[in-house]
């Protein structure tokens, strides 16, 4: 049984070593460099913040006096062609109004006065064009309060793409002339990662809606993609 046994130890013995030796191989040069890329395209989708406040003596009167005019601005965007999918409450907020008196001590005394029913609703817009028609349309309905609008795209996929693409052809723009300057060349692609931005949205603000002002002129722009990548290449 020993004689079996000892050309295996033998074999044993010998591929140990050649294994400790290929992991001790030494990394071959690399470089590694970054490159940045944009695209742009025009917004195809229109967010709008919409709110509407009422006041009354008490939360039961005012929150009633919402819903009337939440449930006609509702209707309003449904017939100006927004569907059910692109409106959603965004939060309703009942807070009370106080009057404060200050007192010859110095403290202040609070009354209650009222109270103040906000119901906010986000709604998308398809067609950007339409965007400052639909506004006023809400603002004539009881929107006063609060708002803003973001322009974004539904599908930016394409625009990303060419984004990637110039962000990889500047990578190795910039590594070939890193490569020629130390004099030497370069071999294959080692590793890519890359990463994406979305464009931060366009915000368009306001504290309080004129209704008598018509409707609002609004100017979509357009929206930067911007993607950086870092690539990793092989040295001759």
């Amino acid at each position: 049984m020993t004689r079996h046994l000892l050309p295996l130890a033998l074999a044993a013995a010998i591929a140990f070593p050649a294994m400790a030796g290929a992991t001790d191989l030494p990394t071959p040069p690399r470089i590694i460099v970054s490159g940045e890329g944009e695209a742009t395209v025009a917004p195809d989708l229109a967010v709008l913040t919409l709110s509407v406040m009422r006041e009354a003596k008490t939360a039961r009167a005012a929150l009633d006096a919402n819903n009337d005019a939440m449930a006609a601005v509702i209707a309003a965007m449904k017939a100006a062609g927004i569907k059910d999918r692109d409106l959603q409450t965004a939060g309703i907020q009942i807070n009370p109004r106080y009057n404060y008196t200050n007192k010859p001590d110095g403290s202040q005394e609070a009354e209650l006065v009222a109270y103040q029913v906000t119901n906010t609703l986000s709604v998308r817009v398809r067609d950007v064009d339409k965007t400052g028609e639909i506004l006023d349309r809400a603002v004539s309905l009881g929107v006063n309060q609060g708002g803003g609008i973001a322009f974004t795209n539904d599908n930016p996929a394409a625009t990303v793409t060419e984004a990637r693409k110039k962000a990889v052809a500047d990578a190795m723009a910039k590594a070939r002339t890193l490569a020629e300057a130390a004099g030497v060349s370069l071999g294959r692609v080692l590793e890519i990662t890359d990463q994406n931005s979305r464009p931060a949205p366009m915000p368009i603000n306001a504290k309080a809606f004129d209704a008598a002002a018509g409707a609002a002129p609004v100017q979509a722009g357009e929206n930067a993609y911007n993607v950086q990548v870092t690539v990793t290449f092989e040295l001759k």
